[in-house]
């Protein structure tokens, strides 16, 4: 079974750095300029993971 990433909007601070870093599995809500996950499986692994550690409140993380 594939891991799914998993990104907490209610501790998002709507930097949009994990956006920035991979468009194809984050995207900012428009509505709620918070966090939003678009693509749950075979994104790009590495990319998830700077994206996890770029993110300055840790609000994205695997949910295995």
């Amino acid at each position: 079974m594939a891991r799914r990433i998993y990104a907490d909007d209610e501790e998002c601070i709507s930097c949009g750095t994990c956006e920035e870093i991979c468009e194809d599995v984050f995207r900012l809500n428009e509505d709620t300029s918070r966090v939003e996950v678009i693509e749950f499986e075979d994104g790009p692994e590495d990319l998830i993971e700077e994206a996890m550690e770029s993110c300055p409140v840790e609000c994205i993380y695997w949910d295995e």
